[in-house]
């Protein structure tokens, strides 16, 4: 349903490489302060100036990465998009293998084939999940008939001669004894 609410296809991949960019350099940011408290001479003051170094010097390098990354996926599902001439799950499975082949094509053909399954897989784990958590969430807007409603709760159905309470129709709770 997201896939909807999003920008189209030119505008999609520069906000996807945006986002991917400030997940990357928030997340390297949390990581490497660690890092650097972690790996800095002791005293507090040394500690959080090594801190404050290892993210000066690295977050934003973790952020350009994540930002390849997703400008990348974006780019691969809008030209999936184009191709197929429609919007599912697959375009999202084929551009996380084909994001991960292109980004280990360096490292030679069994890195990219490696790396293509890894980005298959994960992708087609997340894409799993939200169709799960679609199926589970929409059944709460699910009609109901009035006879299986009355299966589940039949005092709603119960009418003012079996019940000797009122209600407006004859529905309602039942007549306090």
């Amino acid at each position: 349903m997201e896939e909807y609410a999003r920008e189209p296809c030119p505008w999609r991949i520069v906000d996807d490489c945006g986002g991917a960019f400030t997940m990357g350099a928030i997340g390297g940011s949390v990581f490497q302060s660690i890092k650097g408290f972690r790996n800095a001479p002791s005293g507090i003051t040394q500690r959080l100036a090594g801190s404050l170094s290892a993210i000066q010097q690295r977050a934003p390098i973790i952020g350009g990465n994540f930002a390849v990354w997703g400008g990348l996926f974006s780019t691969i599902d809008c030209s999936l998009v184009a191709i197929r001439k429609k919007e599912d799950p697959w375009n999202s499975i084929s551009s996380g293998a084909l994001t991960g082949a292109i980004l280990a094509v360096r490292q030679g053909v069994p890195a990219m084939v490696g790396s293509a399954v890894i980005g298959g897989v994960l992708l087609a784990m997340i894409e799993g999940v939200g169709i799960l958590f679609s199926r589970i969430s929409s059944e709460q807007f699910k009609p109901i008939s009035p006879l299986e409603e009355q299966q589940r709760d039949p005092r709603l159905f119960q009418t003012e001669g079996n019940s000797g309470g009122g209600g407006m129709f004859g529905f309602g709770a039942p007549a306090p004894q």
